[in-house]
């Protein structure tokens, strides 16, 4: 079981410091990232995303996934999708994956604009030093733990890239 983790934080700089502590984590093996991507909102909310590759290596989900994510997020029309029909469309198949919509609204309120956060497709974590080392950092968290199935259709559903070994 995976989990799909949004920690808010007031600015850039708190985000980026916690991206460090993110790698500390990593190395120390109290946190297995299948993925992970840092989004700062800028204050008219259009998001910029920092895909921050050394921290997941090969197995990496791509730009497609969290681009797509972010843009049902925060409502932000990605690949030239209109928002209504658009929106429409990726909630359906939202629906499909068993993520609830009130949750999504949590992830995105999480990091409203002006503000900075950080995205984590967590695949393992040991969760009393992983929540431990986030209590530090007044951070926001909102979590949803996914089943295998659930995280495979949330991958399929917004694009993620398939690697072969």
């Amino acid at each position: 079981m995976s989990e799909l983790m949004v920690l808010g934080f007031e600015n850039e700089l708190e985000a980026d410091r916690f991206g460090l502590k993110l790698a500390e984590l990593q190395k120390d093996l109290i946190v297995q990232l299948q993925d992970a991507a840092e989004v700062v909102r800028d204050p008219d909310g259009k998001p910029h995303v920092k895909h921050d590759s050394h921290l997941v290596g090969v197995g990496a989900l791509g730009g497609a996934f969290w681009g797509m994510l972010f843009g049902l997020l925060f409502f932000v029309p990605f690949l030239g999708l209109a928002i209504g029909a658009g929106l429409g469309a990726l909630f359906g198949k939202l629906g499909k994956t068993g993520l609830d919509k009130q949750v999504l609204e949590q992830m995105g309120d999480a990091v409203p604009p002006g503000k900075a956060g950080w995205f984590l497709l967590i695949g393992q974590m040991t969760e009393d030093k992983f929540l431990e080392a986030v209590k530090g950092t007044n951070a926001t968290l909102v979590r949803s733990n996914l089943t295998a199935e659930q995280e495979k259709d949330l991958k399929h559903a917004f694009g993620a890239r398939k690697h072969e070994a």
